[in-house]
């Protein structure tokens, strides 16, 4: 049967699902119009049904090829109201009454297929511990060839621990507030026990006479970086990873339903399992056990080592004040703190760099955007909001990374506390004094760790920019001066204590990061930033 031009194959209603009526109307070609014989022309494809649905005039937008790929492929993706009714009027042939009854049918199938996929989804919730049917699972693989069963919270029945997701879940789930005052919270607990021990605030004379303090709550590597930097990090991740889960990538993808797009999220995060295992084990086996063994316990037990004498060895030149049994006790738990922290800190780099690079996808996958404004403005309006939060936590990273670097120069130095020491160093800068400064020599890992914070944060951010802001308006270049604020605190970062008035560019840098941090957009108008355009 011809209906303008193009076959027409009335609606069966036989109650099939939404898989199994797309598969017979694609086979048939309903819909597509005549060859030059007069013969049917043949079957759908994804590109030829893609292209006839874009192609229809009131559709300012058309529809993704991907999204239509999905039709075909034997899983339990459906389709969203708004193409049911582009479908529809593929399958109708442009006919008003045809258009209508297909519309119904499609709506109908649809569903079906949402009830078959909910009744699926509940049975394979009942059965604790069976494994899954394989013929089901093999119908559930998405368009990558991934399958459910390695999935762990965006499919009920996961089987194995999904450190993904479950890191994922930490930042997104429940309110913002919960994981930085989780970090907030076990600082205090530190802060609170060292005050107990009498070694929040001590001082000890070291071999050359100088006399240092090196109480718990003097060290700018903890106090700053626990009670500030990494709770505002993790506050902004958890805020950027809600705010796509929700908001930004649905807006990007209104012809994918909500849950189409929380298992594409799910999906995305568990393609770098391997990376949050690799940064589990760093963090806690090397930075964690391994190091605290090294730098506090050895030398607590023997008496020795060639490190500074700090907060967590002064029980071997200060045993009045604590004992060696009492120090490798909090040590130890301080050290388990610092580990799982800073896990948080590069499983939230690895949350952005997966929020940078979906997003990346999605703008290189949807070839109509820029035909429609309405598609221009939300690709607008998210990128900008990824971009100021990775440049957010970017900034937060350095900050931490010269916290560590500050207090690690300090305890070789020669400055009787920390503020001393950078207010000397400052004044020696103004009055042209040389720099006699010369500390100790001491083997120093905080150094190294606070580079890998340092080039890991910055690794984010520029990778980002180059995958964001590749084409920025000649009156307004954020990345540009984002970039310099980075390479200003980088900069800063590496030549702490490398000459003499190094304080005095260890205060301006950080002062531009903070400015940085309330407003991303350094000072420019909301005005300049529309004419704008990310990619």
């Amino acid at each position: 049967m011809f209906l303008n031009g193009k076959l027409f194959l009335p609606p069966p209603q036989d109650g099939s699902d939404f898989k199994e009526l797309f598969k017979r109307l694609a086979a048939a070609g309903a819909g597509r119009p005549l060859g030059s014989d007069g013969f049917p022309a043949g079957p759908w494809t994804p590109e030829l049904l893609a292209e006839a649905i874009s192609q229809i005039d009131s559709n300012g937008i058309g529809v993704d090829l991907r999204t239509v790929q999905l039709w075909f492929q034997e899983n339990d993706k459906g389709i969203s109201a708004a193409n049911i009714r582009w479908l529809a009027r593929v399958c109708g042939c442009d006919d008003p009454g045809a258009t209508s009854q297909w519309q119904i049918e499609l709506s109908a199938a649809q569903s079906k297929l949402t009830a078959k996929r909910r009744e699926l989804k509940n049975a394979g919730a009942g059965v604790a511990g069976s494994a899954p049917d394989l013929s089901t699972a093999a119908s559930l693989e998405d368009q990558s060839g991934h399958s459910p069963e390695l999935d762990t919270d965006a499919k009920g029945a996961g089987r194995r621990f999904g450190l993904a997701q479950r890191s994922e879940a930490l930042f997104s789930r429940g309110s913002p507030l919960n994981l930085p005052a989780s970090v907030f919270a076990g600082f205090t607990a530190l802060g609170f026990l060292s005050y107990i021990l009498g070694i929040h605030s001590v001082t000890h004379a070291r071999a050359d006479g100088v006399l240092k303090q090196v109480g718990f709550l003097w060290t700018a590597n903890w106090t700053f970086v626990f009670m500030v930097f990494l709770p505002l990090f993790v506050a902004v991740v958890a805020e950027l990873v809600t705010f796509w889960k929700q908001e930004g990538r649905v807006a990007l993808l209104p012809e994918v339903d909500r849950l189409e797009s929380d298992d594409g999220w799910a999906r995305n995060v568990e393609s770098s399992a391997y990376s949050y295992w690799a940064v589990f084990l760093i963090c806690v086996l090397f930075a964690g056990l391994l190091q605290w063994v090294g730098v506090c316990l050895v030398p607590l037990l023997e008496g020795g080592g060639n490190y500074a004498i700090d907060w967590g060895k002064i029980a071997i030149v200060r045993p009045d004040i604590i004992s060696v049994p009492v120090a490798a006790a909090f040590t130890g738990f301080a050290y388990l703190y610092m580990s799982l922290c800073f896990y948080l800190f590069f499983a939230g780099l690895i949350l952005l760099y997966t929020v940078a690079h979906d997003l990346w996808k999605i703008r290189r996958d949807s070839k109509h955007w820029s035909e429609s404004v309405e598609q221009h403005d939300a690709f607008h309006k998210v990128g900008h909001r990824v971009i100021h939060a990775i440049f957010r936590c970017t900034i937060l990273g350095l900050l931490i990374a010269i916290a560590m670097k500050v207090q690690s120069a300090y305890l070789v130095s020669r400055g009787e506390d920390i503020v001393a020491w950078l207010v000397s160093d400052a004044s020696s800068a103004f009055y042209g004094h040389d720099k006699v400064d010369a500390g100790m020599s001491y083997r120093s890992p905080t150094h190294y760790s606070s580079f890998l914070v340092a080039l890991s944060a910055c690794f984010v951010f520029v990778d980002a920019s180059i995958r964001l802001g590749g084409r920025s308006s000649p009156r307004y270049s954020p990345f540009w001066e984002m970039s310099a604020v980075v390479a200003m605190l980088f900069t800063a970062y590496v030549l702490t204590d490398a000459f003499t008035g190094f304080s005095i560019l260890l205060g301006v840098a950080p002062l531009l990061g903070i400015f940085g941090l309330f407003d991303p957009r350094l000072g420019r108008s909301n005005v300049a930033e529309s004419d704008q355009s990310v990619p």
